[in-house]
């Protein structure tokens, strides 16, 4: 059994009616039990490999039916998961970045889609960290160790850079009222709390976390991008929604000086595309011991026996451990540069994530292109659902393009010139 229970400040009036509330999408009910809490790395992987087995049973039967994976992420985020990087001192697990990208790539290998729901509600973990003061994350901590699920409400469709927002905020007494219109909105539709990027009066951005059945505040599911199909990262209307302020988050101080809150927003879309490289290149050899066969002119009995399938495993295998070393490197950077946080320590956070993202990005995309070289044309059958692999790297990997990871690497090498404070950075 399941409960709802609307954060202080929140207005219960009803809302009237129209096209958009009737496409709607309802609320996920609150847990009714606290979510468990991971004592240790090695829990934590344990945890994610146990789930990932789960998960991947019917990962491609939920992307070709865009079933909704409610079950999948209760048990995901009452795992204690999603709450990895909460402070010790307010009760959480406080574990290191390296871990928390792993267990991001292990359940990505699985679904995809399921490892990228959580990206914005850890960032979000992280930034409050860095910019609340002790009432307010004891109080939103204290949500997420009870399995309350962050969704986000960030991007705009219409906007010139990704970076500007029309989403903005007048004070009302102890709350604020928040007017605009998102997409992208990975994670909303099964959050629980929903944290919207607004504008004050000084244009700086916040994170005004709304209740998700606040009035005013609805849900579409018109994401019809055709990977990561199961994200459901649509369109939310903001029309006078109502925000206390004890979850009005001042995200802007995150960017006013060094910290790791961009890295980490950035490491965890790394993880993401690791992991959908690490479950093509595992679909392709369980493809080709089970189903391909050897070419004509290969003189060999079995298709894993051909020399230049072999090749290809090997280059993509070794592509791969590349790509996680980079990830593990990028996430004890950020442990670093989150200990202590200076213009060096930020800095290395940044420039080692977007390593990673340069050959996270170019191994996602050559596995998934390569799986079906080396599985042969059967392995493009509908049955197979192989295709999902490619789909979903290809979309995903267009988060917070490679082409200008590659330009911070070099313009730091070459010139000194630091990377950008931002997000996307």
């Amino acid at each position: 059994m399941t409960t709802t229970t609307p954060i202080p400040g929140a207005s219960t009036s009803s809302e009237s009616t129209t096209p958009e509330t009737a496409r709607a999408i309802p609320t996920i009910q609150r847990p009714d039990q606290p979510a468990h809490i991971i004592q240790s790395d090695e829990e934590a992987i344990a945890v994610a490999e146990r789930l990932a087995a789960d998960f991947g049973r019917e990962a491609a039967q939920r992307d070709a039916e865009r079933r909704r994976p409610i079950q999948e992420l209760d048990a995901f985020s009452q795992s204690g998961l999603w709450s990895i990087n909460v402070p010790k001192r307010f009760g959480g697990p406080e574990l290191s970045y390296a871990t928390l990208s792993k267990v991001i790539e292990i359940i990505s290998a699985a679904d995809s889609s399921l490892g990228q729901i959580p990206q914005n509600h850890l960032g979000v973990v992280a930034a409050i960290r860095t910019v609340s003061d002790e009432a307010q994350q004891s109080l939103l901590f204290g949500e997420v160790l009870k399995g309350i699920r962050f969704g986000n409400a960030f991007s705009e469709y219409g906007s010139r850079i990704a970076a500007e927002f029309d989403a903005n905020f007048k004070e009302d007494g102890d709350a604020v009222i928040v007017n605009g219109r998102k997409f992208y909105s990975t994670g909303a539709l099964f959050a629980h709390l929903i944290p919207i990027v607004a504008l004050d009066d000084q244009g700086r951005a916040w994170y005004a976390i709304a209740e998700r059945e606040s009035p005013g505040l609805t849900i579409i599911d018109d994401w019809s991008s055709f990977g990561q199909r199961t994200t459901f990262s649509g369109t939310v209307p903001l029309d006078n929604v109502r925000v206390p302020k004890t979850h009005l988050v001042p995200g802007y101080k995150g960017y006013d000086r060094p910290t790791a809150d961009g890295a980490i927003f950035q490491i965890i879309q790394v993880a993401v595309d690791t992991g959908i490289a690490r479950g093509a290149i595992e679909e392709a050899i369980h493809f080709v011991r089970g189903s391909s066969r050897p070419w004509v002119d290969s003189g060999v009995d079995h298709a894993w026996e051909d020399p230049y399938t072999i090749q290809i495993i090997g280059d993509l295998t070794i592509r791969l451990q590349a790509a996680q070393a980079l990830l593990e490197k990028a996430g004890l950077a950020i442990d670093r540069a989150v200990a202590e946080p200076s213009e060096s320590t930020v800095v290395n956070a940044q420039l080692a994530v977007a390593a990673a993202k340069v050959l996270s990005t170019e191994v996602a995309i050559e596995a998934t292109n390569r799986l079906f070289e080396v599985g042969g044309t059967r392995s493009t059958l509908e049955r197979h659902h192989l295709d999902r692999h490619w789909r979903n790297a290809r979309v995903h990997t267009l988060h917070d393009p490679v082409r200008w990871k590659y330009a911070i690497v070099g313009n730091h090498a070459l010139n000194g010139v630091n990377p950008p404070l931002h997000a996307w950075s």
